[in-house]
């Protein structure tokens, strides 16, 4: 499966991950993951060293995702994430119009504090499209915190009934489109943005 390289130097891989592919295993085991996939072509290309997830993206999620080559550079890596110092920004197709060209959803998940940023890019026939920025990292954060507001993501199964949407997507309506952040050894912000997927180019395209 060919797996589009965004961004590489000496420490650092970042890819384009396709919806529908798991970053790592979940306790079912399966074999066929993000990583797995990039490890085997490390392995076909004789290179020695393994590339580490320094993040994860939703099975359903498409978009930009940080590896690390080596555990050495992962810990760097998840350094700047527990100091917040790396800044992911999500295209999203929400559920009907939201009321308020922009705004932050504070709901706790799971007892724990969380927060996102969101702001309203365009307004399309039952659906808008939003840029999200997560200051927190909790698991399905943006998925739990769209729904909470009466505007789940378009192609959510998990937090809402698919069939109650009038538009239809085949997967979640999600893509991790921008990163940004100080590279852990050079300490040169890098800045990636990524364009839109393919399959929500479509949608876009479907309902003007």
């Amino acid at each position: 499966m060919n797996i589009p390289v965004v961004y590489e130097d000496d420490w650092l891989v970042i890819v384009d991950k396709p919806a529908g592919l798991l970053t790592i295993p979940t306790p079912k085991k399966e074999k066929r993951t993000l990583t797995s996939i990039l490890n085997d072509d490390l392995k076909e290309r004789e290179l020695l060293y393994r590339l580490h997830p320094c993040h994860r993206l939703d099975r359903e999620t498409s978009g930009l995702i940080i590896y690390a080559k080596g555990k050495a550079s992962q810990d760097k890596v998840m350094e700047l994430f527990h100091s917040r110092e790396v800044k992911k920004t999500y295209l999203a197709f929400v559920q009907g119009n939201l009321p308020r060209p922009e705004g932050e959803i504070k709901s706790p998940i799971e007892g724990r504090h969380a927060l996102t940023r969101y702001k309203v890019i365009e307004k399309r026939k039952g659906f808008t499209v939003v840029e999200v920025s997560p200051s927190t990292g909790r698991t399905n954060q943006i998925r739990i915190h769209f729904q909470q507001m009466g505007h789940p993501i378009l192609g959510e199964s998990k937090f809402a009934f698919r069939r109650d949407f009038k538009i239809k997507a085949k997967r979640l309506c999600l893509h991790a489109q921008k990163l940004d952040f100080p590279h852990p050894v050079t300490k040169k912000v890098l800045k990636i943005d990524l364009d839109l997927a393919q399959d929500l180019k479509e949608i876009l395209a479907k309902y003007p």
